[in-house]
């Protein structure tokens, strides 16, 4: 899943970067509003993180204008302003949760998880589908009730996006975009096939089928 952050701090949005990679997202880092708007007018993300004071205006303005403008992606203000009556504004404005720094990552982390299985609908963190189930915390999958597997991250990614979107075919280029984010150097797209193959010696080649000339798709039944 891919997530986009707003911040300007250098020191911050790299370790924030890190640890979010770690956990298996995708991440595409904007250092300003001018950033952020140009990602977002041609990626699409699960969640943005959003920093309120920024070199180039207010975060806290995006924020409403995005709004306005009809995105419903989660949005986790992450800000300095600690009182209560900035988070009451802040989550007046249109903000899902409201993170004040200093903050701990494990806390960061379960902000996230919890926001993105809010707009899912989701209840747990075992992810079934057609007898495959995926534990999004601890990122193993276990086929028809058998033993639990370990994934690496790059696989775990793919098949969360592959699970969470099933029935539905990807290309290459689509499901790459979901691997490595833009900052990255372009990866060769000849490496999903790797990771598909991958996929396919863990929990079988009928669960990902190939469409000629168009790509991949995770059957549902």
């Amino acid at each position: 899943m891919k997530l986009l952050l707003l911040e300007d701090d250098d020191l911050l949005a790299e370790s924030m970067k890190d640890t979010l990679k770690e956990d298996g997202y995708v991440v595409d880092w904007a250092a300003s509003i001018r950033e952020a708007e140009s990602f977002m007018s041609t990626e699409s993300y699960v969640l943005t993180i959003i920093d309120l004071g920024l070199p180039d205006g207010s975060g806290l303005e995006l924020l409403e204008r995005w709004r306005k403008q009809g995105w419903q992606l989660p949005i986790l203000i992450l800000t300095a302003r600690d009182t209560w009556e900035d988070k009451v504004v802040g989550l007046r404005g249109g903000a899902d949760d409201y993170l004040t720094k200093p903050f701990h990552m494990s806390e960061l982390m379960a902000r996230i998880y919890a926001l993105i299985r809010r707009r899912s609908g989701g209840v747990a963190n075992i992810l079934s589908v057609n007898g495959i189930e995926l534990d999004e915390f601890s990122r193993r999958v276990s086929v028809n009730g058998g033993c639990w597997q370990e994934l690496t991250s790059t696989e775990y990614r793919l098949l969360r996006y592959l699970m969470r979107h099933p029935d539905r075919v990807y290309s290459k280029l689509q499901l790459l975009d979901q691997l490595y984010s833009l900052e990255q150097d372009a990866a060769d797209p000849n490496l999903v096939e790797v990771y598909i193959s991958r996929l396919r010696r863990r929990l079988g080649k009928e669960y990902i089928q190939t469409r000629r000339g168009q790509g991949y798709l995770f059957v549902s039944h």
